[in-house]
């Protein structure tokens, strides 16, 4: 299973993945989910994965394909919105699963995978997408500013709880960083190294952090989200039928 986020803010935009893939509980791996892309002067976009790595995997490939082929198909070089570039991904990733389905079909497993396309093409607003296995999408709203795949459950509590527009890229990178640990504390096949890029409207670049499994920097927001939930529990009223 794998757990990624986006974030969309009045600031910029909050990427987070971890990299943990599994084929069950004796083949365990690390593999980037999360992927940087400027294919234009005027454009940057991040791509996150999940579900089956395979696909993921020749997704990207047929990406950089067209972007090389330079015989003017449509590219994320190319596209004039983002959300034309979301359909774009959509597209090649039904293209991706159609041609191995029969194939697929066979062994019972299921080669989907969803996406998670976000940045920014200039003259335009930042904006996160999720794009479905069926190839289409939904973006992300004022009201839910947040987007999430695969392991989504245990995160999701922060995001609700804390997120909002005005939030300032600081605060929702350590709001992104306690999802993606609830996460990893609650289900294995979720882990460390952690991908994070941060993007703040205009700048058209990416500021990318790969946070380690040893990262001193992970060990001591971990023990103190930790901590100060558990010291949160001694302020929480007593329990009036409790006869302690």
């Amino acid at each position: 299973m794998t757990y990624c986020l986006a974030i969309r803010l009045d600031e910029g935009i909050v990427f987070l993945s971890d990299t943990r893939t599994s084929a069950g509980v004796d083949n365990i791996s690390t593999y980037r989910k999360l992927h940087v892309l400027r294919p234009a002067p005027d454009r940057a976009f991040v791509i996150q994965s999940a579900g089956n790595l395979a696909t993921t995997q020749e997704v990207l490939d047929r990406i950089n394909r067209d972007l090389a082929a330079g015989d003017g198909r449509e590219t994320l070089a190319t596209v004039d919105r983002l959300f034309e570039a979301a359909l774009y991904l959509g597209r090649l990733s039904t293209e991706v699963v159609g041609s191995h389905r029969d194939a697929l079909a066979g062994s019972g497993a299921d080669g989907t995978a969803t996406f998670i396309l976000g940045g920014q093409i200039a003259g335009e607003l930042p904006e996160i997408f999720l794009v479905y296995p069926e190839g289409n999408y939904i973006r992300a709203s004022k009201t839910r500013p947040f987007l999430q795949i695969g392991e989504t459950k245990f995160g999701k509590f922060w995001l609700e709880l804390a997120v909002h527009p005005r939030v300032d890229l600081d605060v929702a990178t350590k709001i992104a960083i306690g999802s993606m640990l609830s996460t990893a504390r609650a289900n294995l096949s979720v882990g460390p190294p952690f991908d994070l890029a941060v993007y703040r409207n205009d700048s058209l670049v990416f500021d990318e952090h790969r946070i380690e499994a040893d990262s001193e920097y992970l060990a001591e927001i971990e023990d103190r989200f930790v901590r100060q939930l558990l010291d949160g529990l001694d302020e929480l009223p007593a329990i009036p039928w409790s006869a302690g």
